[in-house]
């Protein structure tokens, strides 16, 4: 049975693509929610960039027939733009007219056309729970969606026969495992003695090969910049970190769990020690997104050292400066201006091709997919980029713990060889902090 789904502003301002993403339904759009965008489509920030292009493809459609009437779309449905007369009874109406006005349109709807049932999608969730007093159908719009406990973890436990996992300690060592076929490329295996759960060994799925092989060498009895990995999931991470092939790597945890510390720790050392890379590029979401920093005094770097403090103080906790150290003067500064170091903003990012560095993008999940999917592609040859964060601390409202950009990499890039990751749960920023992450 075809559906009518009416369209909510929030939606269209979050993904102007939605218009296509409901197969042969027909897609419903109030006039009042175009009058709504007319609002945003000056702004510089990503909001005013959607506003732009969902104006764009409704004038494409415009052209090819009366919005009025109704437009086909790609996959059969039909594209109206709609508005009625109908006002909500005044005990359920708020001060909004406008979600009142494209309320009413669904309610209009739904008892016009009752062949095709109405849905109306918006990403309020005080909305849906009105339309659904009034008798509609309401659902949020993810395209996407993955629920965070769904999330690809990145690693595996496997039981193997007592021989295998002492195979894995041999030099050049690699395994074979029964149904690996259903491991993604780069995804960590815990292999553990049948016989005896404690006898382990940590492997990694190189699909190339098709074997399992062994972490890089080295990493915990030399560590990378004076950091050893304190557990297994941090063993992981510096694997990925370390490894030249994998180019691109997400790393999600709570607060605590170690993701920026070994990434800085691992691109200093491939920046400075083994010359891999010409720089460090670290950078952080000035929130929001694409809004100018010019209001906060100063150059460029004096801007963004407020947002940048929690990666200089890493850093600096890296090159282990004394108290006396600090006085006279040292920090994390003498790295920029050796020119090992840089501090970008990624509200000027676009239209750059950054080749020959290791970058880093610290809290990636409050960045958009399409945000995410902007800076990627700033990449050039020979470039290695980092996202870490954690789903449960957002802090644009446009985004959630199931929608944002990271999680979006993490789901789309698992099965490519050229990207790995890796979610960590354990913390050891303190006793403290990891109480405080589990019971608050």
């Amino acid at each position: 049975m075809r559906k009518n789904f009416i369209l909510d502003t929030n939606v269209l301002l979050h993904d102007p693509r939605s218009i296509y993403s409901f197969k042969e339904h027909n897609v419903i759009i109030p006039i009042y929610v175009i009058e709504e965008i007319d609002q945003f489509k000056r702004d510089l920030s990503e909001l005013g960039r959607n506003a732009r292009l969902v104006a764009r493809y409704l004038d494409s459609f415009r052209e090819e027939g009366s919005l009025k009437d109704g437009v086909r779309l790609p996959h059969g449905g039909v594209l109206r733009v709609c508005f009625t007369d109908r006002e909500l009874p005044l005990s359920m109406a708020d001060s909004n007219l406008m979600d009142n006005r494209i309320l009413s349109v669904a309610i209009d709807l739904m008892e016009r056309e009752p062949q095709s049932p109405a849905v109306f999608i918006t990403k309020d969730t005080n909305l849906r729970i009105r339309a659904d007093a009034l008798g509609l159908i309401a659902e949020d719009y993810d395209a996407e969606r993955v629920e965070i406990t769904e999330l690809y973890t990145g690693f595996t436990e496997r039981l193997v026969s007592r021989e295998m996992v002492d195979q894995m300690y041999k030099p050049g060592a690699e395994v074979e495992l029964s149904g690996q076929d259903s491991l993604s490329p780069h995804q960590f295996v815990l292999l553990k003695d049948e016989t005896n759960p404690s006898h382990t060994a940590m492997g990694r799925f190189n699909a190339s090969r098709g074997r399992v092989v062994p972490l890089l060498r080295g990493m915990k009895s030399e560590g990378v910049w004076g950091i050893r990995p304190r557990n297994m999931e941090q063993s992981f991470a510096l694997d990925l970190l370390m490894n030249d092939e994998i180019k691109l790597v997400t790393i999600v945890g709570k607060a605590g769990t170690g993701k920026t510390l070994l990434a800085i720790a691992a691109g200093l050392h491939k920046v400075t020690e083994e010359g891999v890379y010409q720089k460090l590029l670290v950078s952080r979401p000035v929130f929001p997104l694409g809004r100018d920093i010019g209001y906060l005094p100063g150059t460029l770097e004096e801007k963004m050292n407020p947002w940048m403090q929690p990666i200089f103080d890493n850093v600096e906790f890296l090159m282990n400066l004394s108290r006396a150290d600090k006085k006279a003067g040292r920090g994390y500064h003498e790295l920029i201006d050796l020119g090992l170091m840089e501090i970008e903003a990624l509200t000027y990012i676009r239209g750059r091709s950054i080749p020959n560095q290791y970058i880093i993008i610290d809290e990636a999940q409050n960045l958009t997919p399409h945000e995410v999917k902007t800076i990627i592609t700033r990449v050039g040859d020979n470039t290695k980029i980092i996202l870490t964060g954690d789903p449960f601390q957002i802090d644009n409202p446009y985004v959630d713990a199931t929608n944002n950009g990271l999680v979006h990499v993490v789901n789309r890039f698992k099965n490519e060889r050229i990207a790995g990751h890796i979610t960590m749960a354990k913390g050891e920023r303190s006793a403290l902090a990891e109480l405080a992450a589990n019971l608050l």
